[in-house]
């Protein structure tokens, strides 16, 4: 029978050579750790600032798209006083149009009031403006959420500055129906007063509307 003999080595060089082995494994997990950690805060802090971006509620203020008679100023600031202006916007691929959630319905502005609905390759400009979370409701009441006549979404705005994640609002049940000259006339008096393009105020000027003639939320919006 054949007997091999290893060599032997000296203990020393043995426990070197484990303490290398040890030392190299240590380097590797830390380098990991190290890699898995940036990686990490990377990504959390990412989707802190998205948040952020979106509803502003690190400051107490969420960002609102507007495209009908919220376009105006002091429309807008009668039950939500706390508005202010932010920057204009457009939303891709959506339509504006005007009507009702029920047929035949009456309403304070006496005719259709505005929505957005999906259709790809048209715009719809607007305002964004920033609120207190305080006016969450009063906007919500403004937009008649809980007796369901429009449902709040979260919708990608481009601006200047880039994309704005904002809150808006589509209607429910959609049913066609022409604005009133008044509600028209404030629509496009928010697009004058915050510059939206000219092409695009020609646009809302040339809506038709159902010739009402009478009071209206005008009337407040004046006296303001």
């Amino acid at each position: 029978m054949l007997t091999f003999h290893l060599p032997r080595r000296p203990l020393g060089h043995i426990c070197t050579l484990a303490r290398i082995v040890c030392m190299c494994g240590l380097i590797i997990l830390v380098a990991g750790l190290v890699s898995f950690s940036s990686a990490f805060y990377v990504a959390a802090g990412a989707d802190i600032n998205n948040t952020v971006n979106m509803s502003g509620a690190a400051h107490g203020r969420f960002m609102y798209f507007a495209f009908g008679s919220n376009l105006l100023k002091e429309r807008l600031q009668l039950a939500n006083p706390s508005a202010t202006f932010c920057t204009t916007g457009r939303l891709k691929d959506y339509v504006l149009n005007f009507g009702l959630w029920e047929k035949h319905v009456d309403n304070a502005w006496h005719g259709g009031v505005a929505t957005i609905e999906f259709c790809p390759g048209a715009e719809v400009w607007g305002v964004i403006w920033t609120l207190s979370n305080d006016n969450l409701k009063s906007l919500d009441n403004q937009e008649g959420v809980s007796l369901g006549k429009y449902s709040p979404i979260e919708v990608s705005v481009e601006t200047d500055n880039g994309v704005t994640l904002c809150r808006t609002y589509q209607m429910n049940n959609f049913h066609a129906c022409p604005p009133s000259p008044q509600y028209k006339q404030v629509v496009c008096l928010g697009a004058e007063q915050n510059g939206l393009p000219v092409e695009y105020l020609k646009r809302l000027e040339a809506i038709k509307t159902n010739n009402y003639s009478g009071p209206s939320i005008l009337d407040q919006i004046k006296t303001v």
